[in-house]
């Protein structure tokens, strides 16, 4: 017996192979939760939903129009969605005085709000039947400062600041709103760093537990507050192994790290 059974799942932000949002997104089918895939791709999409026995939706987080589509394709095959997670987001690393107004534009429409128009969706119809969880993905850079992540960070801050309000003002609904902030983590988006000579080690230092987190350890934690275990609201999970209890590299130490890893040896 699943932890999910007979619950209906939306994870927004599945569409790239192996990413974390299908990541989670099977995991909470092997848990047994009906689920319903979406992102901007349709091709990866609905290869990602017949593997997984679910559905699928195209939906551009930063259109209002396609995102309230989405609550209702969900909800219209049980007349309710127990969870939804919003994977989406854009890693931009670019430094403060050089981040363009098109940057910022694109980053506030996808990690504001696009935030903002997912939380009223599905919040807004959990409320209407009975409760449910509602779940964004944050980042670990907004509480152990990356350089050159200032727009990035921003966005994700005013984001996890929407997570605390919802989960104020419809708790009495039944409705759960948390964040999950992962560190630097094992993806396909973070492959090139992943192969960057010094960079992981240099980052794994600054981790007390001792390694880079893995999207199935984000995936464990979504999985946990999408359950009627979870007594949480309002809160940012720190799923990071610990690393905002320290930092984040500065340029500088990745820069000194990458020449020694990189030069001849011996």
């Amino acid at each position: 017996m699943g932890r999910l059974d007979g619950k209906v799942a939306v994870v927004l932000g599945a569409a790239g192979k192996g990413n974390m949002g299908q990541v989670i997104a099977r995991r909470y089918a092997a848990e047994g939760a009906k689920v319903v895939v979406a992102g901007r791709n349709e091709g990866p999409l609905a290869e990602f939903a017949a593997e997984i026995g679910g559905r699928y939706a195209v939906c551009d987080i930063t259109k209002k129009a396609e995102v309230e589509a989405l609550a209702d394709f969900a909800q219209a095959e049980t007349g309710r969605i127990d969870v939804a997670v919003n994977c989406t987001g854009w890693g931009l690393l670019v430094k403060l005085m050089e981040t363009t107004e098109e940057q910022l534009d694109g980053l506030s429409a996808l990690q504001f709000k696009g935030p903002y128009f997912f939380l009223q969706a599905f919040v807004g119809r959990m409320a209407k039947t009975g409760g449910g969880s509602v779940i964004t993905i944050s980042s670990a850079s907004v509480y152990a400062l990356l350089y050159h992540h200032a727009a990035y960070i921003a966005t994700k801050a005013s984001a996890d600041a929407l997570v605390r309000c919802f989960a104020n003002e419809f708790g009495g609904k039944g409705v759960k709103v948390n964040s999950i902030a992962p560190g630097l983590t094992e993806s396909p988006m973070t492959e090139r760093d992943m192969n960057t000579p010094g960079l992981v080690e240099l980052f794994r230092k600054e981790y007390p537990l001792g390694r880079i987190g893995t999207s199935e350890d984000v995936a464990n934690a979504a999985l946990w507050l999408a359950t009627d275990e979870s007594f949480v609201t309002g809160q940012v999970l720190q799923v990071n192994g610990g690393l905002t209890l320290r930092r984040n590299p500065n340029p500088w130490e990745i820069a000194a790290a990458m020449k020694a890893a990189s030069a001849p040896k011996g």
